[in-house]
């Protein structure tokens, strides 16, 4: 059974930092690449940062660059984010999905809110 559960969200105020993790299992983590997406209320979920099966490949939306940062580690089937220096446009639901050609796997979310 895939499972990909998030994890880590909550309420901090600007300019703080949250990790947030991302655990799967059910299927091959390591043959996966990994991918943020954030959906704030009445907007589309965008993708924040992905990172490649190995971890050798990374990229990030221009909104976050500099401030976010993706890893992973395949020996935990468990994928991270480091959002340091946030900000109230941060405050989203944040989704964690496993991506390999047209199979992929959501989790159900984790919320971040910022605010003072």
């Amino acid at each position: 059974q895939v499972q990909v559960v998030e994890s880590g969200g909550g309420l901090v105020q600007p300019g703080g930092s949250l990790r947030l993790s991302c655990v799967a299992s059910g299927f091959t983590f390591s043959s996966y690449a990994m991918m943020w997406y954030r959906q704030a209320p009445g907007k589309e979920r965008a993708l924040v940062a992905s990172i490649s099966s190995t971890g050798g490949g990374r990229n990030y939306a221009n909104s976050v660059k500099g401030r976010f940062t993706i890893s992973r580690d395949n020996a935990k089937n468990t994928v991270y984010l480091q959002m340091n220096s946030l900000k109230p446009e941060d405050t989203a639901m944040y989704y964690c999905k496993a991506v390999r050609g047209k199979s992929g796997y959501w989790g159900q979310g984790t919320q971040v809110t910022v605010s003072s």
